[in-house]
């Protein structure tokens, strides 16, 4: 895949929709697919699966279609889904409990390898074969378990600082759960931009945010149509 495409990160999103229908497919034994029927199963149209897909190879054939089983190998290699991923959690209350007994994760090769808590009464607990730790042995554990992600779990007031706790220890991708978008660390320069701590370089941070998520459906059930053109623009 040329490093110089542009490519939009809800084309990203699609094809992690595109790859669990797949999966779905090949459950029900059926073993082709067509751009018409994974855009009418994804919500979107046939001219933007193909769009979709044309960003990383040509993957199907005129007039036949996508073999599933093919497509859904593609689509795995290309989300980095085919290679293990370690997992850290920061944050063991409810909300950080509820990740780590999340029941699909290990079906895409990702795990949870450590569980994190400054709290004294979490410290300690044993969670899915797992005990939470304190945050003070992060570093080396990053470092002698190869992790690759950290979940964050904990109040908004407290995610930055833990943010920068796992770019410290050495950690490249983030996934925030707190309801706060984290900002890399910047280095101030006289008469020169800001610039991200050289730490935060190369560093990947999502955040999910469920009371966005629940203002923007507020807004689509009262302005439907907007909705519609989005998904057409």
């Amino acid at each position: 895949m040329s490093q110089s495409l542009n490519i939009p990160s809800a084309a990203i999103s699609r094809l992690v929709t595109y790859l669990r229908i797949l999966e779905k497919l090949e459950s029900q034994g059926i073993n082709r697919t067509s751009s018409n029927d994974l855009a009418e199963r994804a919500q979107v149209s046939a001219f933007q699966v193909r769009k979709d897909l044309a960003y990383f190879g040509r993957f199907g054939t005129r007039g036949m279609g996508y073999t599933v089983a093919v497509l859904k190998r593609e689509l795995r290699r290309i989300l980095g889904l085919t290679r293990p991923w370690n997992v850290v959690i920061m944050g063991m209350g409810r909300l950080g409990q509820a990740i780590a007994h999340y029941p699909g994760a290990s079906d895409y090769e990702f795990s949870f390898v450590g569980l994190f808590d400054p709290d004294p009464s979490k410290v300690g607990l044993q969670i899915r074969n797992l005990e939470v730790m304190h945050p003070d042995h992060l570093k080396d554990f990053v470092r002698s378990h190869q992790v690759d992600m950290g979940f964050i779990a904990v109040p908004a007031e407290r995610a930055q600082d833990v943010a920068q706790t796992l770019v410290e220890a050495g950690v490249k991708g983030i996934l925030n759960f707190a309801p706060v978008v984290i900002q890399p660390k910047m280095v101030e320069r006289p008469g020169l931009e800001p610039e991200k701590e050289e730490e935060w370089e190369g560093v990947i941070v999502e955040n999910i945010d469920f009371l966005a998520g629940m203002k923007r459906l507020a807004f689509y059930i009262l302005n439907p149509g907007l909705r519609e053109l989005e998904e057409v623009g």
